[in-house]
């Protein structure tokens, strides 16, 4: 059986009182969790004005990387559907506001209220179909359009997520590109099995200009980033190199995939 908990069992029955308390107290996962959310938090690209942003931790478990959230100095809303890990983050008196809500049904929040969203290993839940009511298709559209329905224009999510396959992959970025956002796909550290993280990366209005005091695209020797657009085309960066190739939008087309060379670079794109 898959050591990974979405292939055990629902969010709410795996992450009980017992494995709640083991995840929050293991101090690998402790630094794991907040670099991941580090690395979110630069990805979302906040300006650096010194004001504090309102942003949703999505699937907040409990509470690990909303206090990194908070030690940015940012203000946030967690979310998650497991009572058992709420309950831990009430018990570390976290400083953000927490909602047991399952994404897949939709978030009520008001129009325009979020300035942006990050969650760490959770988006992937959604693929599952745990009962029989579950259709993942929908869950994922419900969430997506939710999402950009609350969030102000111009803002960003970033989902760290561990795909199972290439269709994975895809139906989440279908589902993300049909809400209207625009979307990125981030692979840090691409050439190593161990060190490899993916990163989806939102936007609900078109594309603007690099903003003084971002930062997240250094080091691009270390990162790929895929670039979907509604049109079909997709670009990828990598080790400051910039190519483009239009593949279209035939129906069932799916990622493509170079190989360069003896050292078996790889570059996957899109197609939305």
């Amino acid at each position: 059986m898959s050591s990974r908990p979405e292939f055990q069992a629902p969010p709410e029955i795996f992450y009980d009182d017992k494995e709640a308390r083991k995840y929050t107290s293991s101090s690998r996962i402790i630094k794991i969790q907040a670099d991941l959310t580090e690395r979110a938090l630069e990805l979302l690209a906040l300006p650096k004005d010194g004001l504090p942003r309102l942003l949703l931790d999505i699937g907040c478990g409990s509470g690990l990387s909303g206090e990194t959230v908070t030690e940015n100095g940012h203000e946030w809303i967690g979310l998650d559907i497991s009572n058992s890990m709420l309950n831990v983050a009430l018990e570390r008196e976290v400083e953000g506001d927490l909602l047991l809500a399952d994404m897949g049904q939709g978030l009520g929040f008001r129009s325009g209220l979020i300035d942006g969203a990050i969650s760490i290993s959770a988006i992937q839940w959604l693929c599952n179909a745990d009962k029989s009511s579950h259709n993942p298709k929908l869950r994922l559209d419900a969430f997506f359009k939710s999402l950009y329905r609350c969030f102000a224009r111009g803002a960003r999510a970033v989902f760290q997520v561990y795909f199972e396959s290439v269709e994975q992959r895809l139906l989440i970025f279908k589902s993300a590109l049909e809400a209207g956002f625009i979307g990125s796909l981030v692979i840090d550290f691409p050439h190593s099995s161990k060190r490899k993280k993916e990163y989806l990366v939102l936007t609900c209005s078109p594309p603007v200009p690099k903003r003084k005091g971002d930062n997240s695209s250094e080091n691009e020797e270390n990162q790929t980033v895929i670039t979907c657009s509604a049109l079909g085309m997709c670009f990828w960066h990598e080790q400051g190199e910039e190519k483009a190739k239009n593949y279209g939008k035939r129906e069932g087309e799916g990622m493509d995939t170079e190989e360069e060379g003896t050292d078996e670079k790889k570059r996957e794109c899109c197609t939305c």
